[in-house]
């Protein structure tokens, strides 16, 4: 038996008819060649896979090389009124690229060029298919850097789309942050530009925000404008390991509220960090632990370090130990990136279901502790890590997906994680996105006019609901 966990119902909508998909695929070919993919693994690839929602493909994939390109492909379709799925690099964890109502995927990993860097700016200009690791070996002899980093080598298009963040949002922010302008295809085929390289205007409505985190349901990014950093002058890192994951989190809350301009600070639990040891060949201590990272000046730096080490041994912290090394920190903050592949082998034969939400800082350490209460009372493994600098953090439970009993029980503890998140004043996600499996909290978050204002802007850009349906906002 294989069971799957309940998705939001959606409105009722059919599918393109066999006729419809041939003929959007002709015309498609006749302006793609073999760009135009309709092979089934193809198509699979360019589905949800890092999800428990079942992968739904769509009927064909085109690769774009251009904003014309994209327009040219969302016009047939738009046409046909045959939905259009963006793609990026598909690591998204919330279902937002499977194709409920089949259609056409856009891969957009071919647009990967970077076309202006304008260093005495601090800015630069990109297509979406630029990764972000690619980004940043780009900037690196000019002394520039782009800090968000969600971990994985997201491009940056679906970085915008999902308004990802990262390790590095205490300090720099997230994507909206840090996204000047941007350029667009709309449901209708029609090109927009939002935004400029000013810093900052007054005019008219912030459509730069509109688009970033709307997960391709109002149009696809085909261009990006983005702020960036100068590389620290100097970058000092290392771990704390606490008594208990509440002490862990009452020290973050004393760092930020004490003013001390963290850059990263990171929450393992203690089943996260044995995951990692295993996984990354570490040998930290395996207690609930804390990865910390300073910018600034070398005296800024030791400065801040040695506060933030002070407020740690207040809670029981410490012994606190530096990463001195370059290559020891880059060692070390990979193997926080990897902590989904960790989860991956902690539990052979099982799925991981990375989920995450947000809270106000002062209620940090209340979620967590409670979060972990739940697990060990659901009898589910689910290591714990986050952005906890802004309140953010990420359970991911390990799932039989042949054993319904544990497909149950860890349902009903994601439920009642958003549902102590929403209580606390917080958010369903911090960073992750709605995309499917978080459609069904929007209401509960929002209310009925916020959603109902909402649904208004996607039938007003999207009328005929082209544009990724099913996802963020059901219509």
């Amino acid at each position: 038996m294989n069971a799957h966990p309940p998705t939001p119902a959606s409105p009722a909508r059919a599918r393109p008819s066999p006729e419809t998909v041939a003929a959007v695929v002709r015309e498609l070919a006749a302006t793609f060649g073999n760009r135009l993919v309709t092979a089934q693994a193809v198509r699979e690839q360019h589905a949800s896979t890092l999800t428990w929602v079942p992968n739904q493909p769509p009927d064909a994939v085109v690769f774009a090389r251009s904003t014309e390109e994209v327009q040219a492909a969302v016009r047939i379709c738009a046409a046909h009124r045959m939905p259009v799925v963006a793609f990026g690099t598909g690591t998204s964890l919330e279902g937002h690229v499977n194709a409920p109502y089949g259609g056409v995927s856009i891969d957009l990993a071919e647009m990967n060029r970077v076309l202006a860097v304008h260093a005495e700016d601090l800015d630069c200009v990109v297509q979406p298919g630029v990764t972000r690791k690619a980004l940043n070996e780009h900037l690196r002899d000019q002394g520039l850097f782009f800090p968000i980093d969600p971990g994985a080598d997201a491009s940056l298009g679906g970085m915008a789309a999902t308004r990802a963040s990262g390790t590095n949002a205490v300090r720099y922010g997230t994507m909206k942050d840090n996204v000047l302008a941007l350029t667009a295809v709309l449901p209708n085929g029609e090109v927009v530009r939002t935004g400029s390289r000013a810093r900052k205007s007054s005019a008219g409505y912030d459509l730069t925000r509109l688009l970033v985190g709307s997960e391709g349901t109002l149009g696809i990014i085909t261009e990006l404008t983005l702020r960036l950093s100068g590389i620290p002058e100097a970058i000092s890192a290392g771990i704390c390991p606490f008594p208990t994951i509440k002490a862990a989190c009452d020290a973050v809350i004393m760092t930020i509220q004490s003013g001390i301009p963290v850059a990263r600070i990171e929450l393992l639990d203690e089943v996260q960090v044995a995951a990692c040891n295993a996984y990354s060949k570490l040998s930290l201590p395996e207690t609930p632990l804390l990865l910390v990272e300073f910018h600034g000046s070398e005296a800024g730096v030791a400065e801040q370090a040695e506060r933030f080490g002070e407020i740690a041994a207040e809670f029981g912290g410490g012994p606190y130990e530096w990463a001195t090394k370059a290559e020891d920190r880059t060692r070390l903050w990979q193997a926080r990136h990897d902590v989904y592949w960790a989860a991956v082998a902690l539990r052979p034969g099982a799925r991981v279901i990375a989920t995450d939400v947000c809270v106000p800082i002062s209620r940090l350490a209340e979620c967590v502790d409670e979060t972990k209460r739940d697990i060990v009372e659901s009898g589910i493994t689910a290591p714990i890590a986050g952005h906890v600098g802004d309140g953010n953090f990420h359970t991911s439970p390990l799932v039989m997906m042949d054993d319904p009993d544990e497909i149950a029980r860890v349902t009903g503890f994601i439920e009642r994680l958003v549902a102590r998140a929403l209580a606390m004043e917080g958010t369903c996600t911090g960073e992750h996105g709605i995309g499917q499996k978080k459609l069904r909290f929007m209401a509960i978050e929002h209310g009925p006019a916020a959603l109902e204002m909402m649904r208004a802007l996607k039938r007003t850009l999207d009328p005929d609901d082209i544009m990724n349906p099913g996802k963020v906002v059901p219509v």
